[in-house]
């Protein structure tokens, strides 16, 4: 009888084990976020791959705690002739994903983020009265190269989710012009609003992403974000076990640097 009991003690012990490194495991590929900060205007925020940097073009002064302060780079007016045209997307350019995840029901402390630098477009620019506006706009972003901390969780992401193997691309279309007040011509940060059409995980749907926009040093520089549930792109949350999770919803977010064609 004793040796009976010891023997699922020992069987016990080894289930157990292996769940606590089976449950180690799941938080070591996923749960350790990037922490790396949302891009905006004026904090440069590189791939966490990469040392590319993305985010003003000039360097921010910096602040006591060593975070970019919060001021816009110098710049000289432009008049409405100056910036018809088309515009192309160019370097310092990124996009990316920002997910929360959960370790069975304990959230996580950080966010899990991958980005690329893999993104190419245009936008085309037309008078508007004492402005312009933005008549078209698209751009296309290659995911099979998303890269975050963890090559483990990048490679999983081939397969599930957002499934890059079989849907490499992720493409915005705007459907409606956007109009540039003018103050972004003397290089004011403007908030805009982008609506078209966002195709991801072969699905395309009709969107709104609020954004910002501003005209620095003979470039455009545009970001935005839009948080949207899996759901509506026909994305399977990733599931490991049941030991990792995530929350039902997902934040796709980009930094355009446009430059004259």
């Amino acid at each position: 009888m004793a040796s009976t009991r010891t023997r699922w003690l020992v069987g016990g012990l080894i289930v157990l084990a292996a769940v606590v490194a089976l449950g180690y495991g799941a938080y070591d590929q996923f749960l350790r976020g990037d922490e790396v900060a949302p891009l905006s205007l004026g904090s440069p925020s590189p791939a966490p791959s990469t040392s590319a940097s993305a985010g003003t073009l000039a360097p921010s002064p910096s602040a006591p705690d060593g975070s970019a302060a919060a001021s816009s780079p110098a710049a000289v007016p432009a008049s409405a002739a100056e910036v018809v045209g088309t515009w192309t997307v160019g370097s310092g350019s990124v996009a990316g994903y920002r997910v929360r995840e959960q370790l069975a029901s304990l959230p996580a402390q950080s966010d899990a983020v991958g980005r690329t630098e893999s993104i190419t477009g245009e936008a085309a620019i037309v008078p508007a009265g004492d402005s312009v506006e933005v008549s078209a706009a698209r751009f296309e972003a290659d995911l099979s190269s998303l890269a975050s901390d963890n090559g483990r969780r990048d490679r999983r992401l081939q397969q599930s989710a957002i499934e890059t193997a079989r849907f490499p691309t992720a493409t915005f279309e705007l459907t409606s012009p956007v109009a540039v007040p003018a103050a972004a011509l003397a290089g004011a940060t403007v908030d805009v609003t982008l609506a078209g059409d966002l195709t991801l995980h072969g699905v395309t749907k009709a969107v709104e992403i609020p954004a910002q926009a501003r005209l620095a040093d003979g470039r455009i520089e545009v970001v935005g974000s839009l948080t949207f549930p899996f759901a509506d792109f026909a994305i399977e949350p990733p599931d490991i076990a049941g030991f990792v999770s995530v929350e039902n919803e997902g934040t796709l977010e980009f930094l355009l640097m446009f430059s004259p064609a």
